[in-house]
C-alpha cells in the first residue's frame, strides 16, 4: 500500500486557507496537517462553528484528510512564542486552545489532533507533574469528543524524545487515544537510534508523521535533499509497519515559496517511497 502525503499549513501563511488547500490537493497530496492560527480557521475568532463547517466542506470536496496541529506561535499571546504552554504557572490558555483543537478535529472528522510539551519556563520546579495534569485534562476531553491525540517529542522541550513520550503515555496510564506524532526530522537531530528504527519502536502508537529533512543536532526544517536522512530506508520502514496515516510535510519557515517547495516536496517523496520499495 503506499503511504499518504499531506502538506502542513504553516507552510503556508502566506495564502488564504482555503488558496492553500486547493493548492495542495491540486499537486496530488493526499491530506493536508491544518495549524489552527490566526488567518486558518482561528479557533477564537467569531462564529467558529460556520467556519469549522465551512473548511470542512473543503476537505470533501478536495478529497484532502486532515489532521489538527496546535504549533502556532503566536495565537495565544502576541509577545512571546508560543506562550502559555502546559508548563506554565497558568496553562488555562493553552488548556483552552487544546480543547478546541479537540472539537475542531472531532468536526473535521481528523485523524488526529498533534500538540507537545512546551518549553519549561525559569523557575518552574514541577515540569513534568505539571505536563501529566494538563495531558490527563486533554485525554479526557478527547476520549468523550471521540478523537486520537499524538503527542509530539520536540527538540528543547521537556518532552523531547520517545523515551519522554513513552514515560508519559505510562504516566497518563497509558490512555488508548493518546498515541505519538513523530516527526522523522526531529529522529535525526537527537534520537539515538537510525530512523528506520524509531519507526519500529512506536509503530504501535504511531497516529501521525511530520516529514522534512534535518542534521544531527539541529533543529532546522530542511527541504528534502538538503540534510542527513536517507529517505528511502524510512518511507519503506513506514510501509512495513503498516502505518495508513498522513505522513505531512512540515516546513514552517518556507511559505514565501509555498507552491514551489511543494510541488518539489511531493516528487522528492514520491522518488524515495519507489526507491524504498525497490531496497
Amino acid at each position: 500500500m503506499s503511504l499518504r502525503f499531506g502538506y502542513g499549513t504553516n507552510g503556508f501563511a502566506n495564502h488564504r486557507l482555503s488558496d492553500a488547500l486547493a493548492v495542495i490537493a491540486d499537486l496530488g497530496y493526499e491530506g493536508v496537517a491544518l495549524t489552527l492560527d490566526h488567518d486558518h480557521l482561528d479557533p477564537f475568532a467569531p462564529d467558529l462553528a460556520r467556519r469549522t463547517a465551512d473548511v470542512a466542506s473543503t476537505l470533501d470536496r478536495l478529497g484532502l484528510s486532515v489532521v489538527i496541529e496546535t504549533g502556532a506561535r503566536y495565537l495565544l499571546d502576541p509577545w512571546h512564542k508560543h506562550a502559555p504552554t502546559l508548563l506554565h504557572d497558568d496553562p488555562a490558555k493553552r488548556l483552552e486552545f487544546l480543547r478546541h483543537a479537540v472539537r475542531i478535529g472531532a468536526d473535521l472528522g481528523a485523524e488526529a489532533v498533534s500538540f507537545w510539551s512546551g518549553i519549561t519556563p525559569p523557575g518552574v520546579a514541577d515540569p513534568w507533574d505539571r505536563l501529566v495534569r494538563g495531558c490527563a485534562e486533554i485525554v479526557d476531553e478527547a476520549a468523550r469528543a471521540g478523537v486520537t491525540l499524538g503527542f509530539e517529542p520536540e527538540p528543547g522541550m521537556l518532552g523531547d524524545d520517545i523515551a519522554a513520550w513513552r514515560r508519559l503515555h505510562a504516566d497518563l496510564g497509558a490512555p488508548p487515544g493518546f498515541g505519538i506524532t513523530l516527526d522523522i526530522g526531529h529522529c535525526r537531530c537527537l534520537e539515538p537510534l537510525p530512523i528506520p528504527d524509531c519507526v519500529r519502536e512506536v509503530a504501535g502508537h504511531l497516529v501521525n508523521v511530520q516529514i522534512d529533512d534535518m542534521r544531527r543536532g539541529v533543529h532546522e526544517h530542511l527541504e528534502f535533499g538538503t540534510g542527513e536522512i536517507d529517505f528511502p530506508p524510512v518511507l519503506a520502514a513506514l510501509s512495513a509497519a503498516g502505518y495508513t496515516g498522513l505522513v505531512a510535510v512540515e516546513l514552517p519557515r518556507h511559505s514565501h515559496a509555498a507552491p514551489t517547495v511543494a510541488a518539489q516536496s511531493i516528487e522528492f517523496l514520491r522518488k524515495a517511497e519507489r526507491d524504498g520499495e525497490a531496497v
